[in-house]
């Protein structure tokens, strides 16, 4: 029997490519992972963005889930079974990142200035939860990105959960020791050499982001909680750049914890730029329980973030 082909043309590693837009506002938001691929205002980067024909290089504003940052060991228990995840960060032996970042998301609303996309997170080895997630992205000429993340139980068993992302603000084309930062939390999370949390503690010394400091020297790759808010009910994470230009993200209170990281020992991509994660728990909350949420089967959470240059 013979058969032919048809030269078939590659599709992008990141799959369909959504792109909103509003005023001088534009974002494009990914198929896979629901990554905000590239986000500008006027041409000017706020996030650190990645190229349509690679896969995003260091989990790029991707959303984290079933959990955010990283989990001991990859193993967890819940109503007394001890479940065994793959192990995705040899060097530390830990689960990172949770599994949804690598799924397609389905669309399931497209505009000009906002899409929504869905994941419906099947069960799998070391993970017996269905969990169903919707994420909403838009624009807004005045206000800039805006996030929403509703995630719900759809199956049996209450399902631990936790929620982050992972934007990498944009320095201007500077480099980071040249910029500052800002962040609006008061007490800082220690840990140990695998970077998994050893205690709560209040901040200080180059822990201590409440005003405005230099990055310079700075070697971040930590969590934050006890989150303060401006009179809107918001907590910031400021990039000050030499160009005069502050890329911003803010969380509302449906999210306490942050991680910042400075990329001081990403191989390819030191302080290229500097995450400010905004997340519902810091790393090994299934195993914690410090701000872990608990679905049960129907239950849902929300939550909500953005960013602007300011």
């Amino acid at each position: 029997m013979n058969t032919t082909s048809k030269p078939v043309a590659p599709e992008a590693p990141s799959g369909t490519q959504y792109r909103i837009t509003a005023g001088t506002h534009a974002a494009t938001i990914t198929e896979v992972g629901a990554m905000v691929r590239e986000y500008t205002v006027g041409g000017r980067d706020v996030f650190v963005p990645f190229d349509e024909a690679e896969p995003a290089p260091v989990f790029n504003a991707a959303v984290l889930l079933p959990w955010p940052n990283r989990l001991r060991d990859g193993r967890y228990t819940a109503d007394g079974v001890t479940y065994q995840l793959a192990v995705s960060e040899p060097d530390r032996h830990t689960a990172l990142h949770g599994l949804g970042c690598w799924y397609r998301w389905s669309a399931v609303e497209v505009t000009s200035e906002a899409v929504t996309l869905e994941l419906a997170l099947p069960a799998q080895k070391g993970w017996p939860f269905q969990l169903t997630s919707r994420v909403r992205y838009s624009v807004d000429a005045a206000r800039g990105l805006e996030v929403r993340v509703t995630t719900r139980n759809v199956g049996v068993g209450t399902a631990p959960y936790g929620v982050g992302f992972h934007p990498w603000l944009a320095t201007g084309g500077a480099d980071l020791d040249a910029c500052t930062v800002r962040l609006d939390a008061t007490e800082h999370v220690t840990v140990d050499e695998r970077l998994l949390p050893t205690g709560v503690e209040p901040v200080s010394g180059g822990h201590d982001l409440r005003a405005t400091r230099s990055l310079a020297g700075l070697d971040l790759d930590d969590a934050w909680v006890g989150a303060t808010r401006d009179d809107d009910g918001l907590s910031w994470c400021l990039l000050g750049c030499p160009d005069g230009r502050t890329p911003a993200i803010w969380m509302d209170d449906s999210m306490d914890c942050w991680q910042v990281c400075s990329a001081d020992h990403i191989t390819g991509h030191r302080r290229f730029g500097l995450a400010a994660e905004p997340m519902s728990c810091y790393a090994d909350a299934f195993n914690t329980g410090d701000r872990l949420v608990t679905l049960a089967p129907g239950e849902s959470h929300t939550v909500r973030w953005g960013a602007t240059l300011l």
